[in-house]
């Protein structure tokens, strides 16, 4: 680890930071297994802190709730959502608490420290006039349009995080059972069904589309490196780019965008509100609330329980027909 006592000062402190985090977010990769899209953030907002921490010239036995307090009230003077300065905190205190684990700090004195409050608000889902006109954008006679539709519906029919959907291989989609296998956060891997409609659009793509896609890649890689070429023969990922790459959680998001634009829909839809109306239907087609979380893969039911408010009709519905006194 890195040592404080040697150090003179700004330029060193900045170093040491540096150092402590990328050592904390390489102990987050190894034994936490959490996704690049993840780390990134982690790091992206624990730099913002050690820039911080070098302007204020402090050393790492000045890190108390005092300093701590000064931080988000900067982080709030610069209008940052409340989101934001939380998620941050939240950050900063892991990794507070690893220095405690790894002997770098005594204890952890910002553990006790509150961000601000926010308002409680509801999951953003689709209704079912604008999810029919997301669902059928794309035409499925290129092979773009097909991907792009089989991306959809299976977004929709699994309730799966973007970043599981760019995760998937071909392998991963059991058609005999119709099934999908994703791999979620802490590699804990779940088993979602999916409706007959999101397997027949995935067939459809894997069996003429995406081999276009990838013969695409072989045409222009013909002259250049055999590495490039063997890689593109290679890849058993499901969602392939225009060029037979892999397609990443972030071209995932912008072919989602580019799709929701197409659909004349509103612009601030994201790729997770597809998961919220999949937990959000299926509690007013009358699942029950625990198998939603397994298929969700939330870690507690607390978490699944806010899509209950979503569904208030079905529930007062099912009130009224199972309560001996309704009428």
């Amino acid at each position: 680890m890195a040592s404080w006592s040697f150090c003179p000062r700004i330029l060193c402190y900045h170093e040491a930071m540096q150092h402590l985090i990328d050592s904390f977010l390489a102990t987050l990769r190894f034994e936490r297994n959490l996704s690049p899209h993840t780390l990134r953030a982690y790091a992206t907002d624990l730099a913002d802190f050690s820039a911080w921490f070098t302007r204020q010239n402090l050393d790492l036995k000045d890190i108390d709730h005092r300093a701590m307090r000064r931080y988000l009230v900067e982080l709030d003077q610069a209008s940052y959502a409340h989101t934001t300065i939380n998620r941050r905190l939240s950050v900063i205190r892991s990794f507070l608490n690893w220095l405690v684990e790894t002997g770098e700090l005594p204890t952890n004195t910002a553990s006790a420290i509150l961000g601000p409050r926010q308002p409680k608000s509801l999951p953003r889902v689709f209704n079912r006039e604008d999810l029919t006109s997301l669902l059928t954008v794309n035409d499925p006679e290129t092979p773009e349009g097909l991907r792009n539709q089989a991306f959809l519906e299976l977004l929709y029919a699994s309730g799966a995080r973007i970043s599981e959907i760019a995760g998937l291989t071909v392998s991963d989609v059991d058609f005999e059972q119709g099934q999908v296998k994703v791999t979620g956060k802490g590699a804990k891997q779940r088993i979602i069904p999916l409706y007959r409609l999101a397997l027949r659009t995935l067939k459809e793509y894997l069996s003429w589309a995406r081999p276009q896609l990838m013969h695409a890649t072989r045409q222009q890689t013909k002259g250049s490196t055999q590495q490039t070429k063997s890689f593109a023969q290679q890849t058993d990922a499901l969602f392939l780019s225009s060029r037979g790459k892999p397609m990443s959680a972030d071209s995932l998001r912008k072919t989602f965008k580019s799709c929701t634009r197409k659909a004349g829909l509103d612009s601030a839809f994201s790729p997770h509100d597809m998961r919220h109306s999949f937990a959000t239907d299926l509690l007013d087609g009358g699942a029950d609330l625990r198998s939603v979380q397994e298929m969700l893969g939330h870690a507690s039911l607390a978490t699944t329980q806010i899509y209950t408010h979503l569904s208030i009709g079905h529930l007062k519905e099912t009130h009224r027909r199972a309560h001996p006194r309704a009428e």
